[in-house]
């Protein structure tokens, strides 16, 4: 039977069972579907025209950026394209059209680094000034969070789906989830992050073992992105800090520090775990202080002697 609405049901079991897309990724797809789903006229896969593509992306263009649309396409794309390996369309309408669009370049944002040390610095302090056992340890693990994102550039989802097992604090080494299941190893790269992790977790050991993540509220739950958000927030309201900080810009000033002091880009790809290295070379972009010392020490004008 060729309708619509059952096959992107087929389709999703399949994404789910035969190409074991994860959780997130699914979830994508079966919005993005059933906005389209929602948008055609017609529930006859062979119905389903060129023209009729390219009024559901004119209407994608008007509610949703450029990235947004361009992920949206890539779902719906890959949903014709099943549908054209399981032989349910002798045409596949996208083969008609052709669909590029220009993405404005967004660079990241990063954080000043005397604001991370006068965020840091002030977590610190609550951590030794703590009147209480509850804001002691609070403090202690905000500490550690902080200082695992900045030390690392894991992204916020990576650390909070952190098990136990994966931080060796003996090698001192990191095991990271990241998207699509890919897996890749860390160093922690500084004896102070190492520290105050092996304090952390000396600390939380019930809780750790009660929720089965490495990093975990005093009640024995698993950390939420959502918490570590509002941990943030109030640290920068405590610090007087009027930047709107995020968990990722963390990522964001860990790689453009590190390209900044030279690191081969490559090097930063597999730490950040990018799949392309055209992902990580927007940090290039952001590296303007650099250029600028290279070009005021190194350009050959600089031996002029006029």
């Amino acid at each position: 039977m060729n309708n619509l609405h059952t096959q992107i049901i087929h389709y999703l079991e399949y994404c789910q069972q035969q190409k074991r897309l994860d959780a997130k990724t699914l979830k994508a797809y079966r919005i993005d579907l059933a906005q389209f789903n929602g948008f055609i006229q017609t529930t006859d896969l062979e119905k389903i025209t060129p023209q009729m593509l390219e009024s559901h992306i004119a209407d994608l263009h008007k509610k949703y950026k450029p990235k947004t649309v361009k992920r949206k396409l890539a779902s719906l794309k890959a949903l014709f394209h099943y549908f054209e390996y399981r032989e349910l369309i002798d045409q596949n309408p996208f083969n008609k059209i052709r669909v590029k669009f220009r993405e404005p370049v967004t660079l990241p944002k990063t954080i000043p680094l005397h604001i991370i040390e006068a965020l840091l610095s002030t977590i610190y302090k609550q951590y030794s000034d703590a009147k209480t056992e509850y804001q002691r340890k609070k403090s202690l693990r905000d500490a550690a969070v902080i200082e695992l994102l900045f030390g690392t550039g894991m992204r916020i989802s990576e650390l909070c789906s952190l098990k136990s097992d994966d931080v060796n604090l003996y090698d001192k080494t990191i095991l990271i989830y990241g998207k699509g299941s890919k897996e890749r190893k860390i160093q922690i790269g500084n004896d102070d992050v190492v520290t105050i992790l092996k304090t952390y977790k000396k600390e939380y050991l019930n809780e750790i073992q009660n929720c089965g993540r490495f990093f975990a509220t005093q009640n024995g739950r698993e950390l939420s992105d959502q918490s570590v958000r509002r941990m943030i927030r109030n640290y920068a309201s405590l610090s007087s800090i009027e930047l709107h900080i995020t968990p990722h810009m963390f990522r964001h000033t860990f790689a453009t520090c590190l390209l900044e002091a030279d690191v081969d880009i490559r090097y930063i790809q597999e730490m950040l775990g990018h799949s392309s290295i055209h992902v990580t070379e927007i940090y290039t972009h952001v590296a303007m202080s650099k250029q600028r010392e290279i070009l005021m020490m190194k350009h050959p004008r600089r031996g002029f002697c006029l």
